[in-house]
């Protein structure tokens, strides 16, 4: 392949998942490691990715993928991560279920396989999804309902979250920082999610392969407030070493 083939391609990868990894590009291309360091210095020094150690993200923090591409992108991968995520969580538990696409697989892994759970949720698909089951309350959050996504925020769902104390909080997010900073893109959105930590006894992140590294311009917290993160790969090694120290339970499931 021409390296015009491979960086038209590296682009396209970085657009639809946010993040890529040196690794994974040189399996891809099977080319060495050199190359693809060259390739992408190559885009970095022509405004076209974002450079950082070990991969490459998007020059853009500010505005998310739309959400029929975040919908499909990785979808086996969140399927099996939600399945295993909610293997641990009890049958009759009470959980938030946060915005995202990731959280909406969790949703239909919990409906395939729980019962009796009390659920808060500000995620109009999520809640759609769990309705279907008797034997699930679901309390759905109010506020300002986004088209985009069926996402509900604002300062009346802030409120609303902020009554509970549940067992779990089932977070969705946009990127996991090199330092271990919890990324997002919509500030309104973020305050939502800190009152779901906060008022969660213990927080899952279940999260695939590209939001590691991936670039968002607002924090929403550390990998800290976190319990328990399941992926579908390994971390890179910052990330790695920073759960390792801070003793966070990690599950990585393999295809």
């Amino acid at each position: 392949m021409k390296a015009s083939e491979r960086h038209k391609k590296i682009i396209e990868l970085v657009k639809a998942q946010g993040y890529v990894s040196t690794d994974d590009l040189v399996e891809m291309f099977d080319v060495s490691p050199q190359t693809i360091r060259r390739d992408l210095n190559e885009l970095a020094d022509a405004n076209k990715i974002r450079r950082n150690h070990g991969g490459a993200t998007m020059t853009n923090s500010a505005e998310n993928s739309p959400y029929s591409d975040r919908k499909v992108m990785n979808q086996n991968e969140k399927n099996n991560i939600a399945r295993a995520l909610v293997k641990h969580i009890p049958d009759g538990s009470t959980l938030f279920i946060d915005i995202g696409t990731t959280p909406e697989s969790v949703a239909k892994a919990l409906l395939e396989s729980h019962q009796q759970l009390r659920i808060v949720t500000n995620n109009i698909n999520a809640a759609i999804i769990l309705m279907s089951k008797p034997d699930f309350k679901v309390i759905l959050a109010g506020g300002e309902v986004r088209n985009k996504d069926g996402g509900v925020t604002g300062e009346a769902t802030l409120d609303f979250i902020s009554q509970f104390r549940l067992d779990f909080g089932i977070l969705g997010i946009s990127g996991v920082d090199f330092d271990g900073s919890l990324l997002d893109f919509d500030y309104h959105e973020v305050r939502v999610k800190r009152a779901i930590i906060e008022n969660s006894r213990a927080v899952f992140l279940p999260i695939d392969h590209s939001k590691f590294g991936r670039n968002a311009m607002v924090n929403l917290g550390k990998i800290e407030d976190v319990d328990l993160i399941v992926t579908n790969q390994n971390p890179p090694q910052e990330i790695t070493a920073l759960i390792k120290d801070l003793d966070i339970k990690i599950e990585v499931i393999k295809a």
